[in-house]
């Protein structure tokens, strides 16, 4: 038997244990020298040279970075990061903001739940007086699970604690020519990389991980030439990186249609509250239908038998497509005293779905 399905044959931490002892012996080392001369330059770290003098890190700017990057590129978090710590600079800061301010600063990150439970973990940070400083104490948090609480205490606690993202699974899929079971392969991953962890830099080797999966060992075309881990890499050596992680196949999303609609007053477009619960809950949204999967929207009684949709939008949700077809408006067909918006305004507190209509409305 190959020392790779030995490896496998053994359970969970036994595997990882064995696996660091042997095989991954001096990953470690290789993975912290390659990054202290190659780390990025992230608006929310604290550097190699920074830790190296002893500057802390502030756990409010790891938290709100490792929330927004949660299904966002880091360009686009970077944005947002800067905007929020600008204007709420502290987590008190954040914990005293309006809802509304908050979620309209937030519009265009997506994965909207995330904002409500960021106010809700700051403030329910500042009702405890700090931060907790371990995993466990973390996970407490609304909105923070395993990967965001290991996060949270290796970078800005230094606590010996893995920090497992998708980039972290593929970097050790690779590693280990995973082939087994795609959720059993990240349980074993899970724990190989907490063995992995050194008790004295636990803060950059989860940095350099991330910064591993992000620049080097990437989805498509992995640049394994100049791979700091490269000799401990079993898929490397079949010469298959890209196979790696073997993953079931994604099932369709089902597909819901709607109507929205764009009503436009000088200069102003009518704008609603979502309700809280459910989904964009809270957010600024511009009035819709309900969403079907089967069946035809039910039009309101305020419009026109005449009026036709301009065209539509296609939108993507975690568990669903949404498609809208957007009609444009005027003032004069809505009855009652709705709430409106400048333009400028909606274009920058709308969520990505909304702010596709209002562009297709212009």
């Amino acid at each position: 038997m190959t020392m790779l399905a030995i490896v496998h044959a053994m359970p969970t931490r036994e595997k990882a244990a064995s696996a660091e002892s042997t095989r991954f012996d001096g990953l470690s080392d290789a993975l912290l020298d390659w990054y202290s001369a190659h780390a990025r330059d992230l608006p929310w770290r604290i550097g190699p040279a920074q830790r190296a003098k002893g500057i802390p890190a502030d756990p409010y700017r790891v938290w709100l970075a490792e929330i927004m990057l949660q299904q966002t590129t880091v360009p686009h978090a970077a944005r947002y990061f800067e905007a929020f710590t600008r204007r709420w600079p502290t987590v008190v800061d954040l914990a005293d903001a309006a809802d509304a301010d908050v979620m309209a600063a937030w519009a265009g990150l997506g994965y909207y739940a995330r904002a409500r439970n960021l106010l809700k973990c700051a403030r329910e940070v500042v009702e405890r007086g700090d931060w907790p400083r371990t995993e466990t104490g973390l996970r407490e948090l609304p909105g923070i699970g395993a990967y965001t609480a290991g996060a949270v205490a290796a970078l800005a606690f230094n606590q010996r604690a893995p920090a497992v993202d998708g980039n972290v699974d593929r970097v050790f899929a690779r590693l280990l020519a995973a082939k087994g079971e795609w959720k059993a392969e990240k349980a074993v991953i899970a724990s190989l990389v907490r063995d992995l962890v050194p008790a004295d830099r636990p803060a950059e080797f989860a940095e350099a991980l991330m910064d591993l999966g992000a620049t080097i060992c990437t989805p498509k075309r992995p640049n394994c030439l100049i791979c700091p881990v490269r000799s401990w890499c079993a898929a490397q050596a079949e010469g298959e990186p890209e196979r790696y992680p073997i993953k079931p196949a994604r099932k369709a999303k089902p597909l819901r249609r709607g109507d929205v609609y764009v009503v436009l007053r000088s200069g102003d477009v009518m704008t609603q509250t979502r309700p809280q619960n459910g989904l964009l809950g809270g957010m600024l949204g511009l009035p819709t239908s309900d969403w079907l999967e089967d069946g035809t929207p039910e039009k309101p009684d305020w419009l026109p038998d005449s009026a036709r949709p301009i065209g539509e939008v296609r939108h993507v949700f975690t568990h669903f497509e949404l498609q809208l077809s957007v009609f444009r408006l005027t003032s004069g067909t809505v009855p009652g005293n709705p709430g409106w918006t400048p333009v400028d305004d909606a274009e920058k507190a709308l969520p990505s779905v909304f702010r596709k209509a209002l562009k297709l409305a212009f």
